[in-house]
């Protein structure tokens, strides 16, 4: 028999008590009344199972070895039926890479500044010297043999010019302007020829670098012949874009200097372009428009900084032939006019071969480079390089 009442002692000791905090609970229908519950006499105990705000609000104690972040696995799980515990990611910032996507080449795969595109071309330089100077070799060559040439044929005006300072104030001004016109027209004559020659054979240049920049970027190696094999098919439309380049930015620079510097900017891709995306005369031109589009100024820069190093280093190298060819004490003394012989002229010639073997390679490989940079600006090339040379692009976080 039991007593659900529960007097104390005997067998209903064992019954919880209000007094212990626990109230008791009476069977529906039952018949007997709720007691009140006398709250002076019971103490503050709480009920069983709740738990303070701070302990409820606390977090669950993770297991031992548990460790949270990327890249690490937990030592022990929670136990069966537990409520999982979600974290919000931890994502890192990128991490910047000083050569991008890579550099597999001679370049880094990634937007290049001033300091990368000239240093691009002299590790082109380093690394595959013997076949970038020897085509530098043959277009100073070239150059030398053509302005020898016109110095040696167009300067026949210049023997005259001792006689026609002699002339003094007797001299009629017909005679004077015969005399002055046709010297100075020669030079001038000299003077375009050579711009028009110089700015021809850079062009052609610069799309045979493009060839072998087209593998050196990737890391591979190069040859004359594999180089030769890229330009073979679109050689005529070289020679065309480089002819068409060189006439009209000398017709504009003759004409007036700013159209001239328009064309020089603008077009100046146009032989890389040409060569590498296997275009025509129209649209090699329109792509060099496209890519110097909206950075004028900086690909004006960039090729007006590597015509000044390649000047100052051809008037380096010319300056033994040039004293010796007389040409330099002309300069010294300009009253005295001296009237260079064949002798000279060869001289001048040797010097200016081996200026150009070194000028006119760097020159033409810092356009290539330029157009590369403008591409991976532009269209995401350096992605497409990678790729081509196997490179796996390092991870953003």
């Amino acid at each position: 028999m039991t007593d659900t009442g529960g007097a104390p002692g005997g067998e209903g000791a064992d019954t919880p008590t209000p007094s212990q905090g626990v109230p008791q609970a009476h069977a529906p229908g039952s018949g007997e009344p709720n007691r009140p519950e006398d709250h002076t006499a019971s103490p503050a105990t709480p009920p069983r199972g709740w738990q303070a705000p701070d302990a409820q609000a606390a977090p669950p104690t993770p297991p031992p070895g548990w460790q949270h972040g990327p890249g690490h696995r937990p030592e022990a799980l929670p136990p069966f039926g537990a409520q999982p515990q979600f974290q919000q990611p931890q994502f890192q910032q990128p991490r910047w890479n000083p050569h991008g996507l890579g550099k597999p080449g001679v370049i880094a795969l990634r937007p290049l500044n001033i300091g990368d595109i000239l240093d691009g071309a002299i590790t082109a330089i380093r690394r595959h010297a013997l076949l970038v100077l020897g085509i530098g070799a043959v277009m100073a060559v070239i150059g030398a043999a053509v302005t020898f040439v016109l110095q040696k044929y167009l300067f026949t005006d210049l023997e005259r010019f001792p006689s026609t300072v002699r002339l003094g104030p007797a001299a009629t001004n017909e005679e004077l302007r015969d005399a002055v016109f046709g010297t100075f027209g020669d030079a001038v004559l000299v003077l375009v020829s050579q711009t028009l020659v110089s700015t021809f054979l850079l062009t052609v240049t610069t799309g045979l670098m493009a060839a072998v920049m087209g593998r050196a970027v990737l890391g591979r190696e190069v040859s004359f012949g594999l180089a030769w094999r890229e330009v073979q098919p679109r050689l005529l439309p070289l020679l065309g874009v480089a002819f068409g380049y060189a006439l009209l930015t000398t017709i504009g620079v003759v004409l007036c200097i700013f159209p001239g510097v328009l064309a020089w900017v603008f077009w100046a891709l146009a032989a890389p372009a040409l060569v590498l995306e296997r275009g025509t005369f129209r649209e090699a031109f329109a792509r060099s428009v496209k890519l110097v589009g909206g950075a004028f100024w900086r690909v004006l820069g960039v090729l007006l900084l590597a015509r000044i190093i390649g000047s100052f280093f051809e008037s380096i190298i010319q300056l033994p032939f040039t004293i010796g060819s007389g040409t330099f004490s002309q300069m010294l003394n300009p009253a005295k006019v001296i009237v260079p012989g064949t002798g000279d002229l060869l001289l001048a010639s040797a010097g200016q071969i081996i200026a150009g073997t070194i000028s006119i390679p760097f020159i033409a490989l810092v356009t290539v480079i330029v157009y590369l940079d403008q591409r991976m600006r532009r269209e995401g090339m350096d992605i497409e390089l990678a790729r081509a040379a196997g490179v796996q692009p390092p991870q953003a976080w």
